[in-house]
């Protein structure tokens, strides 16, 4: 196990102790782990580089407004397969899954040319519709609530629960978990997500903060890692702290899964 966590932690603690150095100290072969001096006027130089507030609060409208959307379709789409048998319901949910299989390079064009058609390049919206569902999650929180007993469901309508407030204060609450989980997935996904904003937009807008960092290139140059190092510190910090508020309820699905 500790094998494994070195193996996994290493890229992490050779970034931050890049961020953390020199330029000549960067290219010393073996390589430092700890800095001989901490230097962390890099970070000032990363931030200096471009409109980082800019690019962080983008970031945070778009991977929240993805998030947001997502939990209005994936939830209802989820209880309706799972819960229910209709006619289509097996074809409708294998068209779900087909789109698992599909690459968003194959489709960016198409979406692109309507997106333009609608003027919503260079929008927090052309980043943003795109995603406004997603397969997976429909296919995550299916399973979960094909794991609650029938008998619960049928308790809350004897009650004259309406089927809103059974997903509201039934279900939901219930897979607590696996949302938390899905939530966590998303937002990394598109907090991290390079292609897609490079695509959709052309001017500083609606750009998010990886291409901020990748602006720290043209900016620094290519051989200032300990910049660039700096320049990813800051744009995996979020990340990090995110996973550790949802890390409890990430060990509480896969134990949960696990179990039944």
């Amino acid at each position: 196990m500790l094998i494994l966590v070195l193996i996994f932690a290493m890229p992490f603690v050779w970034m931050l102790s890049t961020s953390l150095k020199t330029l000549p100290e960067t290219m010393i072969f073996p390589p430092n782990w700890i800095p001989k001096h901490f230097v962390w006027s890099n970070y000032a130089r990363a931030w200096g580089s471009g409109p980082f507030l800019h690019y962080i609060t983008n970031s945070i409208i778009v991977s929240v407004g993805i998030l947001a959307m997502q939990m209005l379709t994936i939830i209802p789409a989820a209880y309706a397969f799972a819960r229910y048998q209709f006619k289509g319901s097996g074809f409708l949910f294998g068209m779900v899954m087909i789109t698992l299989m599909i690459p968003s390079q194959l489709i960016f064009l198409p979406v692109y040319l309507q997106l333009s058609a609608w003027k919503l390049l260079n929008t927090h919206l052309a980043l943003i519709l795109p995603f406004a569902s997603s397969a997976f999650g429909i296919f995550l929180l299916r399973q979960s609530f094909k794991q609650i007993q029938e008998e619960l469901l049928e308790a809350a309508r004897l009650d004259h629960a309406k089927e809103w407030q059974i997903i509201m204060n039934l279900m939901i609450p219930m897979a607590k978990p696996v949302l938390a989980t899905f939530a966590l997935f998303s937002f990394i996904a598109h907090w991290n997500d390079y292609f897609w904003p490079l695509v959709m937009t052309t001017d500083e807008t609606a750009r998010t903060l990886p291409l901020g960092i990748a602006k720290i290139r043209e900016e620094e140059g290519v051989a200032n890692w300990n910049v660039l190092m700096a320049g990813n510190m800051i744009l995996v910090t979020p990340i990090l702290i995110v996973f550790f508020f949802a890390q409890r309820h990430i060990i509480r699905a896969f134990v949960y899964t696990g179990v039944k």
